[in-house]
């Protein structure tokens, strides 16, 4: 069917490009039918740490677009790297070719990288970097003499992305049941919510002992022999920012080695500045054999991922005929590197890192004042990634059923908070939970902005429950 594109200008723009994205454009991980009867939110442009609709109003951008736009809004420059590279070069596939931008972008990320994680393959987003470092760890195995090692643990409730493959690591049950059977070998352990531990619930680092032996667990169930590696978020993104119990990921390490197991930090949300350093894995102190970024490598101005390779895995591809035969068209596209250059430039010339590092405690202080709330159970996370779990009774930790959820989440939270100025995340992945992941600009002025909308909002919530 053919129909006339509508424009934004005059009376009733809005409500043209409305009705036109419920008839035309499919929106990710969107129930459909709540726009048709309701508008669709239109963002039209944004500005530093905020978001305007198509009618001009303005929003508290909560979580940075989607985790992604660290830098903030509006950044011309990052915009005219991405107007001369298009210019110069707009397109080349790195399928037996290279192409300048590419090259200086795999040595700058190789030069963040701990240890000896030298190898960049260049991907379009997180979820692509995520499916090539399972299919890399399965056929370095089969390259070097143990091609039964091919199953991954990753942890309960945490998001490794939509393709088949990284579906399969997921540990999220709604997620995947829709997409069934998929790809075979992927297994569950705990993950690190302490708020809800199961074991040592007054002992944060037996906690995080616990949890890590029970990755080993699940290793030694499956045959050591028959496991390639291990996904893990430094901060898990799905449930509601689990961080890390002290000495988790070192005990982690020692028990990969054990077993001959690659460790994959999942870093798409956690890499480049969320946390305060460029990878995640150096706030933790840990070297993984694999890392999988995207999301802030561009601070979202143009689609890159990556996963990097340590030099040892790398090796058994750099023999004879031995090749990787895997790959994307977009993958370290010529646009994209170059503002994922630019970007890291305005990293190191604003000291975006430091910003955070400098500002998260006070973010935490902040977002921990609305403990004083009924509703509100816990608040967890790191540099400027939090979440805040929401319960129907503090003394018991009590959560909300799937009715409650749906009712207080879908039904009037996530709108209720935009309504009121806060673009941020309502999520029932897990336990019912806020997320806040503003660009690495914010300060406390921002931090306040958001404090008060939430306590406005959940205070109002609590009486509807």
């Amino acid at each position: 069917m053919t129909t006339t594109p509508t424009e934004n200008t005059g009376a009733g723009a809005d409500d043209k490009l409305s009705r036109s994205a419920y008839d035309h454009l499919w929106m990710h991980f969107t129930r459909m039918s709540t726009y048709e009867t309701e508008p669709v939110p239109t963002i039209a442009r944004g500005d530093g740490v905020y978001i305007y609709d198509t009618n001009g109003r303005k929003y508290l951008d909560g979580l940075a677009g989607l985790f992604v736009v660290q830098a903030g809004h509006g950044r011309v420059e990052l915009a005219e790297a991405a107007y001369k590279q298009a210019q110069e070069l707009a397109f080349f596939p790195l399928w037996g070719h290279a192409h300048p931008a590419a090259i200086e972008l795999a040595e700058r990320l190789a030069h963040y990288a701990p240890g000896d994680l030298n190898r960049v393959f260049f991907t379009t987003g997180g979820g692509e970097a995520v499916e090539t470092a399972w299919k890399a760890a399965k056929q370095y195995f089969k390259l070097t003499g143990k091609p039964m090692k091919h199953k991954v643990i990753s942890r309960s409730i945490a998001y490794h992305g939509t393709p088949q493959g990284a579906l399969s690591i997921t540990g999220i049950p709604d997620a995947k049941k829709y997409f069934e059977p998929l790809v075979p070998g992927a297994f569950k352990a705990p993950n690190t919510n302490f708020y809800r531990a199961p074991e040592h619930g007054d002992d944060l680092e037996a906690f995080g002992r616990w949890a890590a032996d029970q990755i080993e667990q699940a290793i030694v169930m499956e045959g050591p022999d028959t496991v390639a590696a291990v996904f893990v978020e430094p901060v898990q993104n799905s449930g509601g920012c689990f961080p890390p119990p002290p000495g988790y990921f070192q005990r982690l390490r020692e028990i990969c080695d054990r077993h001959d197991v690659l460790l994959v930090s999942d870093e798409v949300i956690c890499a480049f500045g969320r946390l305060g350093t460029m990878f995640a894995c150096d706030k933790f102190d840990y070297v993984p054999d694999i890392i999988t970024c995207a999301k802030g490598m561009t601070s979202g101005y143009s689609p890159i991922g990556a996963a990097i390779f340590s030099d040892r895995i790398m090796e058994p591809f750099l023999d004879g005929s031995n090749y990787f035969p895997h790959g994307y068209t977009f993958g370290g596209h010529p646009v994209s590197a170059r503002v994922a250059l630019a970007n890291l430039d305005l990293f190191e010339r604003e000291d975006l890192n430091g910003h955070v590092l400098a500002n998260e405690d006070a973010f935490r202080a902040t977002l921990e004042k609305l403990h004083d709330l009924p509703i509100v159970g816990d608040v967890r996370g790191n540099g400027y990634f939090y979440g805040i779990e929401m319960v129907k009774d503090k003394a018991t930790k009590e959560t909300f059923d799937s009715d409650e959820s749906e009712r207080l989440l879908r039904g009037f939270l996530s709108k209720a908070l935009f309504e009121a100025g806060l673009y941020c995340r309502a999520d029932d992945r897990g336990d019912p939970v806020i997320q806040l992941s503003p660009p690495l600009i914010a300060d406390q002025s921002h931090f306040d902005e958001m404090e008060q909308i939430l306590r406005a909002v959940l205070t109002q919530a609590w009486t509807k429950i």
